[in-house]
């Protein structure tokens, strides 16, 4: 059924009025429209092409070191035998005198205990060779082990009794030198290298040297006290056993060569002997003997090298406290000591 002429009339008004309305959109309404249906498009086709993100590229690789390669130093690998007769070991990985007698030992199934001290290059109770606070890389170790025990009694008659002490490092004090017409040296049995073990029934092992000194400074006059000494063990009874050192060149090292370095604290180091510090330690080593009565190549060289670069007497004895504050060494020694240092520096020794 056909509508009324009058309601199709009011549809076509109706539509006419839609174009009417569209068409009179400004063009900045349109674009700003089409924009935004565009935007909405690009969209919904990112997220439909989107990707996860990646980590970012790792950063090139360094460029090699310039110069040669470093090359670790070869292990250092030492001979040794028993001063009194054993087949040759062989040790190697140790940076102090304790650990080098633990290696011995190990060596030759003793214990470290055992040891008295070693001397280089010589199977001889010889001071001169004594194994000090170095070693020649190309020197051959003996190891002088406990002999027989032998108890003295002493008397003072003045106050040195003309010994000069030492220690192995491990804990242990003997003889290095005797003084010729002391009272020591009237005394037939004691013998340079012997270990005093004890005074008057009191173990001194585990002192050190001017610990040992001291006591024995301080004994009375006129009233006997006991030693107690250990000798090394010999090969053979014909071997002299009662020697004297010389003052001079004492532990002497060869110059021109590397020698390994023990240090009591810290690690061992190769280092080329310097024949102005050699002498100068040997002065100071001298100078120990005449205060402390003590000798000990490692002491003076540590003391040498808390001096070589002080320009005057007080740094040099701040420097020296902060190392060997222990020792308390009097002001008289350290400005001698001083002036031995200075005197080598300028060629006057």
């Amino acid at each position: 059924m056909q509508e009324p002429l009058h309601q199709q009339g009011s549809q076509r008004r109706k539509a006419r009025e839609q174009m009417q309305s569209r068409d009179a959109m400004s063009p900045q309404d349109s674009k700003a429209a089409g924009a935004e249906a565009m935007e909405g498009h690009k969209a919904q086709s990112h997220n439909q092409g989107r990707m996860e993100p990646t980590a970012p590229p790792l950063p090139p690789p360094s460029p090699p070191p310039t110069g040669p390669p470093e090359y670790p130093r070869p292990r250092l690998i030492f001979h040794t035998q028993l001063a009194h007769g054993s087949p040759t070991g062989r040790i190697h990985g140790f940076t102090n005198v304790k650990e080098l007698y633990a290696k011995i030992a190990d060596v030759f199934s003793i214990s470290p205990s055992e040891i008295l001290f070693c001397t280089l290059n010589s199977y001889k109770v010889d001071m001169q060779k004594l194994l000090g606070g170095q070693i020649g890389l190309e020197d051959f170790i003996f190891a002088h082990v406990r002999g027989e025990t032998k108890e003295v009694e002493v008397t003072k008659t003045e106050d040195a009794l003309g010994l000069t002490i030492t220690d192995n490092g491990a804990g242990y004090a003997f003889i290095k030198r005797i003084k010729e017409g002391s009272t020591i040296d009237r005394l037939k049995t004691v013998c340079v290298g012997d270990h005093i073990e004890a005074i008057n029934d009191q173990s001194i092992v585990g002192c050190r040297h001017y610990e040992v000194a001291k006591m024995l400074k301080e004994q009375p006059r006129g009233i006997p006290f006991t030693l107690r000494l250990v000798g090394p063990k010999r090969a053979f009874d014909m071997i002299g056993m009662r020697t004297k050192a010389p003052k001079s060149n004492e532990g002497k090292i060869v110059n021109g060569r590397e020698t390994l370095r023990l240090r009591s604290r810290g690690s061992s180091s190769v280092q080329e002997v310097n024949e102005i510090e050699e002498q100068a330690t040997m002065k100071v080593d001298d100078l120990l003997e005449s205060y402390m009565g003590i000798r000990d190549l490692e002491l003076a060289t540590t003391i040498v090298e808390a001096g070589k670069d002080k320009k005057n007497p007080d740094d040099f004895a701040e420097s020296l406290d902060s190392v060997l504050g222990d020792f308390a060494f009097p002001d008289v020694f350290l400005f001698d000591v001083w002036g031995a240092i200075g005197d080598v520096k300028n060629g006057k020794i």
